[in-house]
């Protein structure tokens, strides 16, 4: 089922799939930065035997409208759970995402059962947004140049396979227009990177060795202070894991729901 959520001052398209009578916790997935819900396309399928799975997209992304006001990324997830009345959940997240659910944890640890990081953001952590990055992007962006910013953002996180015409290539085209429509209304969350200690659900973090060197180790270090984190090392991915890697991706959300799923 798709439909539309409300959120402070706007909305956002949501899919609701999969069994919501199976024996499962639901499953809420939350898409990076660099593409938006259809990312998880390859995914889902392996996940919806047993629960149900819900997946949206955030404020100008994908099928979401652009905002028009100031939003957070926190608070839209939260509306999205209470809209579809899940009052506890297991999220699997990607970069953008996996801030997002790292907030959600920190701010209402009791509705987040699991939480499955790939290749995750963390707000608060410094050398994620390197300056001279952030520099090339604003260049091209002023010169209307969206051909240079997907072989930039290629060559920043699909080392893997920077294909101007791949997958990666065509969730960038759609999500690019997103960075410069949301950055005056997406204020961000409180800093997390500090209070990782404080996480309480059990956690799986998919760490892709061909990702960004900044990335990586800010990605070791996250495992190193979340209390019961399995770290697991994808060598051949870089930040697109589901993209390259679906089934992996797929059995590791798998293998945390079975953790932390009821008995039975």
């Amino acid at each position: 089922m798709e439909t539309t959520v409300a959120v402070d001052g706007g909305e956002v398209w949501a899919r609701d799939e999969g069994d919501p009578a199976g024996p499962g916790l639901p499953l809420v997935l939350l898409h990076p930065g660099i593409g938006d819900s259809r990312i998880w396309d390859g995914v889902v399928p392996a996940l919806t035997g047993r629960r149900r799975v819900i997946r949206y997209d955030a404020r100008g992304f994908g099928r979401s409208p652009t905002p028009t006001t100031s939003y957070s990324q926190r608070r839209d997830a939260l509306a999205v759970l209470d809209r579809f009345g899940i009052e506890r959940a297991v999220l699997a997240a990607s970069s953008m995402g996996g801030a997002t659910s790292l907030s959600v944890a920190l701010a209402e640890p009791d509705r987040v059962a699991g939480l499955a990081l790939i290749a995750p953001g963390v707000t608060g952590a410094s050398g994620l947004k390197p300056p001279e990055v952030m520099v090339e992007i604003e260049q091209l962006a002023k010169a209307g140049d969206m051909d240079g910013l997907v072989a930039m953002a290629l060559r920043l996180w699909a080392s893997a396979d920077p294909a101007p015409d791949g997958a990666p290539a065509r969730q960038l085209r759609g999500a690019i227009p997103a960075w410069f429509t949301t950055y005056a209304h997406d204020v961000a969350d409180p800093p997390a990177y500090d209070r990782l200690g404080e996480v309480a659900a059990p956690c799986v973090l998919a760490l892709c060795e061909r990702d960004q060197p900044a990335v990586i180790a800010v990605n070791e270090e996250m495992a190193a202070r979340i209390p019961d984190c399995r770290l697991v090392r994808l060598a051949d991915c870089d930040h697109f894991p589901t993209l390259r890697e679906p089934g992996t991706v797929a059995r590791l959300i798998g293998e945390l729901c079975a953790q932390v799923d009821p008995p039975g």
